[in-house]
């Protein structure tokens, strides 16, 4: 077979390609972790990676990549096409179509969890609230609770995440994340009142 895709590469890059590949076989090897710092060509590799795994053989179906971005994972599989169309030609946009275990690790993750919510105790409906998105519900109930219009300064939206945040995180009662963390004294009552109305009981 022509390995003619793979002559761009350097050899620490095609050593890593060609782990534990075989012409023709993908059986399951040995992992291999691969240290690499800025421009030093991650990406081109990793898609090599990939389009040599499927040239030889191997199920795109049962092919794990992530990357932080859409817009990379996107990339990364418009690459992975086009290095395995120089090999199988027009069967490479079927084979990569296969890719479905591309994405994002937060995309990834969240299909795990809604693929498996039944045997975990989730709703498979759930939704994700980004930083942004759960300070302006905390902003919303700041406001239902009149806290927003008091004589004495209730603390900001931001502010109230990040309480929450570490009672969570660090499984702690709120009192004492108010008093240690934040120091906000005379006005736990109320700061407790508010994460409580989002779930977190101030027993804890």
């Amino acid at each position: 077979m022509s390995v003619a895709y793979l002559e761009k590469l350097n050899p620490e890059q095609r050593r890593a390609v060609e782990h534990g590949v075989r012409e023709k076989g993908c059986a399951p090897s040995t992992p291999l972790l691969v240290i690499a710092g800025a421009g030093s060509g991650k990406t081109n590799t990793l898609a090599h990676r990939v389009a040599h795994l499927i040239v030889n053989g191997a199920d795109p179906r049962r092919i794990l990549l992530m990357t932080f971005s859409r817009r990379a994972a996107t990339e990364m599989t418009r690459r992975v096409e086009r290095i395995a169309r120089q090999v199988i030609g027009d069967r490479a946009g079927v084979m990569t179509d296969a890719l479905t275990w591309a994405g994002t690790f937060h995309g990834i993750g969240a299909r795990l969890l809604r693929d498996y919510s039944g045997q975990i105790g989730l709703d498979p409906s759930f939704t994700i609230h980004d930083r942004e998105d759960s300070a302006d519900l905390m902003n919303l109930v700041r406001h239902e609770l009149g806290l927003s219009k008091t004589k004495s300064r209730f603390p900001m939206k931001g502010t109230c995440l990040s309480i929450y945040s570490r009672c969570v995180n660090a499984e702690l009662p709120i009192k004492e994340v108010l008093n240690t963390s934040f120091r906000f004294g005379n006005r736990c009552g109320a700061a407790g009142t508010i994460l409580g109305r989002l779930g977190y009981s101030s027993s804890q």
